[in-house]
Formats: C-alpha cells, structure tokens, sequence
C-alpha cells in the first residue's frame, strides 16, 4: 500500500482525469493523504497557455520536493519536452491508447481490489463523455496532446452519472474537449438525447454542461436542456474573438455573425465565454470587435488568455503582440466581464433562487452565479437576493 497525493491544473476534463486516477488508487488499495504527508504525488498538468505549462512544471518541481516519487499525467506529459530537465523522482506519463489511470495504477502495483464509493471531494461531479479533437484551430496544441474526438458509450455515461449521484455530488457537469461532437452511433444518441437521459436519474439536483461550440448550439438541444427540470441554463460558449479576419486566422468555424445569430432567443441562459487577447495581427480595431461583440451577445463572465504560441501548431512562430499590449487588452476585457456580471447580479436583487452550497459561506445558482450564503455544504439553500458585492450576490436564506 502506498500514500498519495493528487493536484490537478486546466479545465474541467484535467479535474475529472485526476479524479479517475484517485479513485483506481484508492480502489487498488492505495491510501490518499496530505501532499506533504504523501510518498507519491500524482500531478495532472495542462498545456493549454505557456503559463499553464510554466504552472505545471513548478507543481511539479515542488512535489519532487517533497515526495518519494512524481508521476505527471494530463495534457502536458503529452507534450514534448514540457518536463524536462526536472528531478530523476519524476516520471511522465504520456497520453497513450492506455488510460493513464491504469498506467498509474500498474506502476504503483495494488493489493486486494476494494469496492469503495469514496467520499465526494467536490459538490459538483465533472463526468467526461467524450475526449480529444479532430479540429485544427491554428493556434491550439489541445488535438495534438489529447488525440481525435471520440465519444464514450452513453450507457457508460449514464452509469458514471449514477454512480456520482450515489457517491452523494448534488451536480454533475458533462465534461469534454468538444462536447457537442458527442455521439453513441451504436444506440443513436446523441448531446441532445444524452441531456435527457441522465437527467432521468434518480437523486441528481443539477445538470451541467462544461463548455459547447456556438456551432453545436442547436434547436435540438436547447429544447433538450429547456425540457430537462435538472438541466442549468447556463451555458459556457467559447468565443475567443469578435473579429472576422482573426477568426478566419485562428481557423474557428463561424464569424462574428453567426455567433450571435446561434445566441438569439436565449435570454433565459446566462452566457459565459473564452476569449484570447493578443494573437498574431489583432489590432486594437480587432480587439474592440472582441469587446463589442461580448457586449451584443449578453456574455457575462469572461474567461480571459493572453495570446502565446504553441509548439506544434500553425501560429508557433507567431507572435507579434507585445506582451504589455496583451496584458493591459486583458485587464479592459476582464473590467468589462465584471462589470457585466454585476449588472445581471443587480438585477436579481429583491428576488429568489436554490443555491446550492459547494464551500462554506458559498454557493450557486443553477445559471452559475455566485452567492455568499451560510448553509450546509451540499444542500440546496432557497435564499433571496439582498445586495450584490463584486464576489457574489449575498443572499439571505428564507
């Protein structure tokens, strides 16, 4: 038997990833602890943004500190070189056919397998229903690290959603790196169909989306998440910018228009977003574009990514932004994005709404807005909205 540790860096899919490999530890008999406490650290690492890489790799550095041995799995083991260069305790662990979960496991070998539903470390359960990406968006290193798309059956979906709910997560949030090409061919279902079917399932309060192409933003499925009780109407559309000519050098499969054509009539969603600052030839005209367009759309929080080339992809060689020119474009876009949150926050003001708590004094409502409540963690809180601060609305519980 052997203690461990896991930390994760990225998105939602890095989350889930890591928490598969806990939970085939723990299974393999395998006790979790403390990072400092811990013989083994597992590290799951993102290689989104050469920050996120630079993140990763002092993760890393510092549990080879501490601990007797370093596995690094995620996106970033996936890339060349990422980890070089680091303490012999170190072992990455690429993305191959082979989970990385079983990989691991083999590694760290097990005793008697256990049957254990292990408690929930979150509230929320991020279940991935489909991996990898067989677009090419000329800036992106995520299809050369993770693989093509490729979709999970959904009875395996479903059973993990029921499994989730069992292990007692009041959420789940179907995960993916492009989740609207999910599709069982074999049962003939498909994002749509998937929304409907586990949210049949006994126990769940809430439904998720993680994030979804404006592309796969169809009649189908915005019926599918209106019809859906437990079904958040919060969608996360990734934009990453308002201007036509560097949407057509980022390879991106729509224009400004399109995006806010497949938006319309969807006033009831609170819409969230990415958007990148600074690529290659935006111009302070292109990136008010951007700023305008988030505007037009109603998007509210915005996450925000200084613009920085990727090994591997088309645009590694580009990079002509000046770096103070990204930063200070950031820091407008992120003003913009608060200022947007707390209009539609204040305009909630008086009124009620289920949060549901995931820390203490913190919660959300089912359109992913943050409120400052005192309750349980885990349960559902009625409270009604009092005053709104740039954290959250606080509410008070009725």
């Amino acid at each position: 038997m052997t203690t461990f540790s896991v930390r994760f860096l990225g998105c939602k899919v890095s989350y889930s990833d890591a928490d598969e490999i806990r939970e085939r530890l723990l299974a393999g008999g395998h006790e979790e602890a403390r990072a400092g406490d811990a013989e083994v650290a597992l590290v799951n690492t993102c290689c989104v943004t050469r920050e996120a890489v630079g993140k990763s790799r002092q993760a890393v550095a510092k549990a080879a500190r501490t601990h007797e041995r370093v596995y690094v799995t995620g996106c970033g083991a996936g890339l060349e070189g990422a980890f070089s260069g680091l303490a012999e305790n170190v072992v990455v662990v690429p993305r191959r056919e082979t989970a990385a979960s079983e990989l691991v496991a083999n590694m760290l070998g097990s005793g008697r397998r256990i049957d254990l539903k292990p408690r929930p470390k979150r509230v929320r359960a991020f279940v991935t229903i489909q991996d990898g990406c067989s677009f090419r968006c000329s800036y992106c290193v995520v299809p050369l690290v993770r693989g093509p798309g490729r979709s999970k059956p959904a009875e395996e979906v479903l059973s993990e959603v029921r499994r989730r709910v069992e292990q007692g997560h009041r959420e789940v949030v179907l995960s993916g790196i492009n989740l609207g090409c999910f599709r069982d061919g074999s049962a003939g279902i498909s994002l749509a169909g998937l929304v409907r079917e586990a949210g049949k399932t006994p126990g769940l309060g809430r439904l998720r989306l993680s994030s979804i192409e404006v592309n796969h933003l169809g009649a189908e499925l915005i019926a599918a998440i209106r019809e859906t009780p437990v079904a958040c109407r919060h969608l996360h559309v990734p934009l990453q910018s308002g201007d036509d000519g560097i949407l057509q050098a980022m390879k991106r499969r729509y224009d400004s228009s399109t995006f806010l054509r497949r938006l319309e009539g969807l006033e009831d969603f609170n819409l969230t977003s990415d958007v990148i600052v600074g690529f290659p030839g935006e111009d302070e005209t292109a990136f008010q574009h951007t700023r305008d367009l988030v505007e037009r759309a109603r998007i509210t929080r915005v996450h925000v990514f200084p613009y920085s080339p990727r090994p591997g992809t088309e645009t590694a060689a580009e990079d002509d932004v000046p770096a103070a020119v990204k930063k200070e474009r950031a820091a407008r876009m992120r003003e913009s994005s608060k200022n947007a949150c707390l209009l539609r926050w204040r305009g909630k003001i008086g009124m009620e709404e289920s949060v549901l708590i995931d820390r203490p004094g913190r919660g959300y409502a089912s359109d992913y807005t943050p409120w400052l409540l005192d309750g349980p963690v885990g349960e559902f809180i009625q409270a009604r909205a009092e005053k709104v601060t740039e954290q959250g609305i606080i509410g008070v519980a009725r």
